[in-house]
């Protein structure tokens, strides 16, 4: 193949196509855990997390929910990945041989987010992983009413995690600046063609993830068993505002990796426990399986 201007964009154009199709068929799991917000700044500013509205009778004037004082907000970052074509494979016609690449290039940034999303929760238990009230996301001590709230479990094993994503927000954000974009350089005369023979070919967005309500979610370490299960259940419905009212906390889903899939499955599945009593667990939720809690 000459390799000339029309020959590169051709290439581009088949890139392109298998880049995007590989990228809209990934398989995610991040629209399950996490609320996507478009972003069009540097930063989105959530503020209004520690508000909580509840009705209440309207006795004399209303009850204002002040925002003062609540500052959280999800600076976006840059991600990239980038492949190189050597120009000799493009004489000798062996541009097919790229085709698994960019199609790898597609899927990755699919589930991209999955990776920051399943990062973000593990990293929920200590510093670095703050939520709006300043304390970490999966904590002992969340002030309420002047009390401390505890969403964390303890241990130090293997990550599992309790979530109600039935509210008007899920338990995490996934900021979005900039949808993946497939981009290029395919100019001959270009430096990396000039110095190495190489085109490069990639992927670039914008974006971010961070915490949204930390009442959302229950996090712990400890060995995953179907009364810690159970504790953790009834835990998160207990949840109240700062008026003492009760927040209408019901977990939907149990988040996790491949270490306590067989765990999870007699708790959420199974008719009888080991010892043959009933499973007041079954149904009670529903499993994700996150490749990422490892």
């Amino acid at each position: 193949m000459i390799v000339n201007k029309a020959n590169l964009a051709g290439i581009y154009t088949s890139f392109s196509t298998l880049f995007n199709e590989a990228l809209q068929t990934a398989e995610v799991l991040w629209p399950k855990l996490a609320t996507l917000a478009p972003s069009t700044g540097a930063q989105n500013d959530y503020k209004w997390l520690g508000a909580f509205p509840m009705l209440r009778e309207w006795v004399a004037e209303r009850y204002i929910k002040s925002l003062e004082g609540l500052g959280y907000s999800i600076v976006n970052k840059d991600f990239e990945a980038t492949v190189e074509v050597d120009k000799n494979d493009i004489e000798d016609d062996q541009v097919g041989v790229y085709r698994p690449v960019i199609q790898a290039l597609g899927a990755n940034a699919g589930v991209h987010p999955d990776k920051l999303i399943f990062e973000l929760l593990v990293a929920g238990f200590a510093a670095g992983g703050e939520c709006f009230d300043g304390q970490f996301f999966f904590d002992t001590d969340h002030p309420v009413a002047g009390a401390s709230v505890s969403n964390d479990g303890g241990g130090a094993g293997n990550p599992w995690f309790l979530l109600d994503t039935s509210k008007f927000i899920m338990p995490f954000i996934y900021q979005e600046r900039k949808k993946p974009e497939f981009v290029s350089i395919e100019d001959p005369q270009s430096e990396s063609v000039f110095m190495r023979r190489k085109f490069q070919f990639g992927v670039d967005y914008r974006g971010a993830v961070g915490y949204a309500l930390w009442q959302l979610a229950w996090g712990s370490k400890t060995t995953l068993t179907a009364d810690l299960y159970a504790a953790a259940f009834a835990a998160m419905m207990a949840f109240k505002n700062d008026e003492g009212v009760p927040l209408g906390i019901k977990p939907t889903h149990l988040v996790v990796g491949p270490t306590d899939r067989v765990t999870a499955l007699e708790i959420l599945v199974s008719e009888r426990l080991a010892n043959g009593e009933t499973n007041v667990n079954r149904g009670s939720a529903e499993l994700i399986l996150s490749p990422w809690l490892v």
